[in-house]
């Protein structure tokens, strides 16, 4: 049956609770309503998905007014449970129901807020539900809720078949959602030539399975055209080639970037669980949820019978020491993890894009972002500490502030590092100056070795009047004593060349 233009304008918002009341309500009790995909087309593919299991416990959630549920019912698959958050359609639908079907179950409830535990049912069954929480202008918010109380609820092994008209973003969200741990089939349901709808429905079916294990998608969709829009089935098979060459880079070994979600829905495994020697990269924040987008490393202790000071813990490294070999490399990451005795360390590495953030946001913007990278630890009672390397500088000697029109604000100044070359004995003999672009702080734009001026070559500097004024121009006092620039030993490729007034006596 085709919507009246009254029913049309109730239905502006497919997500609105008093939207559909006002829709049932205009369309009066007693009638079914089928919005694509009329039992004759899709009886066949789903009997084949319940051949030989009755006592199958059935979760139908937006059952709507469909016949769907009593079309299996009296086939005889009675362990049938129907939700939808309208009061009107529920009520309505026991009341054409209790009698003939007595053990069908009918429940108002909010699909994306399911009121069942954990591993409920073994098979669910989606008839439009995710189309009409997936309103473009709503964005994926409500989809995600749905899909992670319909994962919850599934028991291990079990099945959840959709019937969708599987528009790219709804695809995309479940291509997404069902990537880790989840064995996927995708095929067209044919339609007569005179169907009422233009537009094509296809039936996925996802199977929980291990987590972390990535299948590839198997498609029969060029296996099931007739009647088909191609169409819409082009675009279906071309988004399946893309999320399947995805897959295959996940089952090839190589280090994958993962995202805070990817970790979320089981691409690591349970991050709940500690795996020893376990390290994954990620990216953590993402626009819209956080200030800023953090690149991460997440790493479980190789040895787990240590005794450790923090079950987690989140060590910050800021840009100017990211690239040193003890953060960059995966050697010396696991040198830091030893250090930090922490069953798990999460170190999270700062940029360009941190340059002006105080580091107290940040720690507040990571500080929900990491909650879920937590370990399950019962007896931990306190907060995930925070840990940071310094910038490596153990002695700064600031000698000149100056603003330019063109880079802004720059300084130039002295440093000690704190472990030069790993020698400790020649640390106070490795000074550099250096000029830094504070719209930059992380990043040195000129830096040069300084050499201590001989005491001989410094009582001779003295006695040479003629040319002190002139010496005095190349020399500048630093954290102590007088240094000279090393010109044999630039440490960047380029060199900024900054102009001093003359130092007088």
């Amino acid at each position: 049956m085709a919507t009246t233009p009254a029913l049309h304008d109730a239905l502006l918002d497919f997500t609105s609770r008093e939207n559909w009341d006002k829709f049932f309500a205009l369309r009066g009790d007693g009638d079914s309503f089928e919005w694509y995909a009329e039992w004759p087309q899709i009886k066949a593919p789903l009997l084949s998905l319940l051949l030989g299991e009755e006592g199958t416990e059935i979760l139908v959630p937006g059952c709507g007014s469909s016949s769907l549920s009593e079309q299996l019912y009296d086939l005889g698959f009675r362990r049938i449970t129907n939700v939808d958050f309208s009061r009107i359609i529920v009520a309505d639908m026991l009341r054409r129901h209790a009698r003939v079907r007595p053990q069908m179950r009918w429940r108002v409830m909010d699909m994306t807020n399911m009121q069942f535990p954990d591993g409920s049912f073994d098979f669910i069954l989606d008839k439009g539900g995710l189309d009409a929480l997936m309103e473009p202008e709503v964005g994926t918010k409500l989809g995600m809720k749905y899909l992670d109380e319909a994962k919850r609820v599934l028991k291990s092994g079990g099945k959840f078949a959709c019937f969708t008209l599987a528009e790219s973003h709804v695809l995309d969200l479940l291509l997404s959602e069902f990537r880790f741990g989840w064995d996927m089939t995708i095929q067209a349901i044919a339609s007569e030539p005179s169907s009422k709808s233009a537009f094509q429905t296809f039936m996925l079916v996802m199977v929980k399975g291990k987590m972390g294990v990535v299948h590839t998608i198997k498609s029969l969709v060029d296996q099931s055209a007739e009647y088909c829009n191609m169409q819409q089935a082009n675009a279906v098979i071309h988004a399946l080639q893309n999320e399947n060459k995805i897959r295959e880079s996940h089952n090839s070994g190589v280090d994958i970037l993962f995202s805070l979600r990817d970790l979320q829905l089981g691409a690591i495994g349970d991050l709940k669980v500690i795996v020893p020697g376990r390290r994954r990269q990620l990216i953590l924040g993402e626009q819209g949820s956080s200030l800023y987008c953090y690149k991460a490393v997440l790493m479980d202790a190789k040895n787990q019978n240590e005794t450790f000071v923090y079950h987690c813990g989140v060590f910050i490294v800021p840009k100017a020491r990211a690239q040193e070999w003890l953060f960059a490399s995966e050697e010396g990451q696991w040198l830091v993890v030893e250090s930090a005795k922490a069953a798990r360390l999460i170190m999270v590495f700062l940029d360009s894009r941190h340059a002006s953030a105080d580091i107290d946001v940040v720690k507040k913007d990571l500080s929900p972002l990491v909650m879920d990278l937590e370990p399950e630890y019962p007896e931990e009672t306190d907060p995930m500490p925070f840990m940071m390397a310094s910038d490596g500088v153990k002695q700064r000697d600031i000698l000149q502030e100056v603003t330019s029109e063109i880079t802004g604000p720059m300084v130039v100044e002295d440093v000690l590092y704190e472990n030069v070359d790993g020698d400790q004995s020649c640390m106070s003999e490795k000074m550099f100056r250096r000029l830094i672009f504070k719209r930059s702080s992380g990043l040195v734009q000129s830096e040069a070795l300084l050499i201590r001026e001989s005491p001989s070559d410094e009582t001779d500097s003295k006695t040479k009047n003629s040319s002190a004024s002139s010496k005095k121009k190349s020399q500048k006092k630093g954290l102590t004593g007088i240094f000279l620039f090393n010109v044999n030993l630039q440490c960047y490729c380029y060199v900024v060349v900054v102009c001093f007034p003359c130092w007088q006596e």
